[in-house]
């Protein structure tokens, strides 16, 4: 093989690797969700900027994991419902909050 197309092959292998390995562990898919649809509001350590956007340090404390998972789907408050992402999605995210 040459040494470029050798490169191409290895690099898109990673790439595989990268993106298929959150999906076998939930916790490290719901991270990846909870960055791209939750850090906005909630922030980077999940401190929130109460009482505006409650912090979800210790959520799984004051929600049942099913509580957690509704108000995912369905939003409340300012929270707009995230009804676009998939059973699993949400799931992932509230494995990430419970941990």
């Amino acid at each position: 093989m040459k040494p470029i197309l050798t490169m191409a092959v290895v690099l898109s292998g990673a790439m595989f690797a990268l993106t298929a390995w959150p999906k076998d562990d939930p916790a490290a898919a719901g991270a990846q969700l909870y960055a791209t649809h939750c850090i906005a509001c909630h922030g980077a350590t999940r401190a929130g900027i109460p009482p505006t956007f409650p912090a979800l340090t210790d959520v799984a404390k004051r929600l049942q994991p099913a509580q957690i998972k509704d108000k995912i789907r369905q939003g409340g408050g300012l929270m707009p419902p995230f009804a676009q992402l998939s059973q699993q999605e949400i799931d992932d995210i509230a494995v990430f909050l419970a941990n």
